[in-house]
């Protein structure tokens, strides 16, 4: 896909079921490369880009067109590392590289769990996990040679994969 302007910075999106270390991987990743780090829950939240919340599953229920529209401008200007659990909304032309993070069931089960997920919020994480949802999502979204998929089960894994998308971003060029 052709763009309108050129970024001097890749923008990269961190994906995966809740609990499999985005947020963790993503503030990693921003402070060794200086781009900006975007938490949509926390944009959601902050701006109100929601249509009110979902007692079932305990979360807002976002409003994807709000969100696009808040992100439009900075997505443009590039140097950005998006982490959020879903992926199909975003416009193609926003990413370099997306990334899935993978998480055992047996891990993902205690991290949740820890976090207060039970019911149908718990399973319905697991299930998705379990049937690689977000990776799949990923691969029919944006061009499958920008998609990759991390292993986030343990602290060593989180580094591995910080140290590794550092030199994707320290090597990464404009597509021309």
């Amino acid at each position: 896909m052709v763009q309108d302007r050129r970024r001097n910075r890749p923008n990269i999106l961190i994906t995966g079921t809740p609990g499999t270390g985005k947020t963790t991987t993503s503030t990693a990743l921003a402070e060794s490369t200086q781009l900006r780090h975007i938490n949509i829950g926390d944009l959601v939240r902050e701006k109100k880009l929601h249509d009110g919340w979902d007692d079932e599953l305990e979360c807002h229920i976002i409003n994807e067109d709000l969100v696009c529209d808040e992100l439009e401008d900075l997505m443009e200007e590039g140097g950005n590392i998006v982490d959020y659990h879903g992926c199909d909304f975003f416009p193609e032309r926003w990413f370099d590289r997306i990334v899935v993070l993978q998480t055992e069931n047996s891990v993902l089960y205690d991290r949740l769990t820890r976090r207060g997920y039970s019911g149908a919020k718990l399973s319905n994480n697991i299930e998705c996990e379990i049937f690689q949802v977000l990776l799949e999502e990923a691969k029919e979204s944006y061009p499958e040679d920008t998609v990759v998929a991390l292993k986030s089960n343990t602290i060593e894994d989180i580094t591995t994969n910080v140290a590794t998308l550092t030199d994707w971003v320290r090597n990464w060029q404009p597509s021309s």
